[in-house]
């Protein structure tokens, strides 16, 4: 257990954001390359979000040049950056993967007023 780093109650990041299933999200993640690291940003709608405490993760996806491209992110993870809300969307479901068989103007989520 020594080897392997365990995330424990300590490492959960305070602030937040508060964000729901269905908004669009915009993940300020840092990438290292080498020696150099930048801050790269990833923006879509987010379509799951899985577990709970400290090992809670979402989903993130977006159309990028016609491809759907999905991203997992954990929110405690010292990688992601920040997590701003874009626009809040009005859903009734709690997983989105509908989303993955559309295309276009049908893939989008109604804006939340």
């Amino acid at each position: 257990m020594d080897a392997m780093k365990i995330m424990t109650e300590g490492m959960i990041k305070e602030n937040q954001p508060k964000f729901e299933v269905g908004d669009t999200v915009r993940v300020s993640v840092r990438i290292k390359e080498g020696e150099r690291e930048r801050i790269q940003a990833f923006e879509g709608t987010v379509i799951a979000k899985k577990h709970g405490g400290v090992a809670e993760t979402f989903t993130v996806r977006r159309s990028s040049y016609g491809v759907g491209v999905e991203r997992v992110f954990p929110i405690n993870s010292p990688f992601v950056e920040k997590v701003e809300v874009i626009r809040r969307g009005k859903v009734r479901r709690a997983k989105l993967f509908y989303l993955r068989e559309r295309t276009g103007k049908a893939a989008k989520v109604k804006e939340r007023i």
